[in-house]
């Protein structure tokens, strides 16, 4: 192989490996949704008062040592005050190469969810991510 080819050759190869690294790129989160299911298929903003919502979001790159968390708020419920955290978690992501989806997920209570509107806060590694909303009808 000639000098020239050879050089070409490398460039190639030099060029490939550099787009296969982009490719992995930085860890990220995103479509955070609420749902009826932990696989975010089911996606809805609206629930029954027996339901278990689901907050679903796709992480992309993950590695060891990424955090999402959640924040469950009232939002507009009566008998509550719009704004108190019912309920806070944590997921560690403990694979050294994680893509995929997290989801979080909060069950109706004994007596069912109260009417109204809730707020969750979503975290990517301690920076607030998203913010979605549900109903319970």
């Amino acid at each position: 192989m000639s000098t020239k080819k050879l050089s070409i050759f490398l460039a190639l190869f030099a060029l490939i490996l550099a787009q296969l690294a982009c490719a992995a790129g930085e860890p990220s989160l995103s479509n955070v949704r609420t749902a009826k299911d932990e696989d975010g298929k089911q996606a809805t903003s609206t629930f029954g008062a027996f339901d278990t919502v689901y907050v679903v979001a796709d992480l992309s790159n993950g590695v060891m040592g990424n955090q999402v968390s959640s924040r469950w708020f009232f939002d507009n419920v009566p008998g509550f005050e719009s704004g108190a955290l019912i309920d806070e978690s944590t997921i560690d992501i403990t694979e050294d190469s994680f893509n995929g989806t997290v989801y979080f997920y909060f069950p109706a209570q004994t007596d069912g969810w109260p009417v109204g509107t809730y707020k969750v806060e979503v975290y990517f590694n301690g920076t607030l991510n998203s913010t979605v909303n549900f109903t319970v009808q």
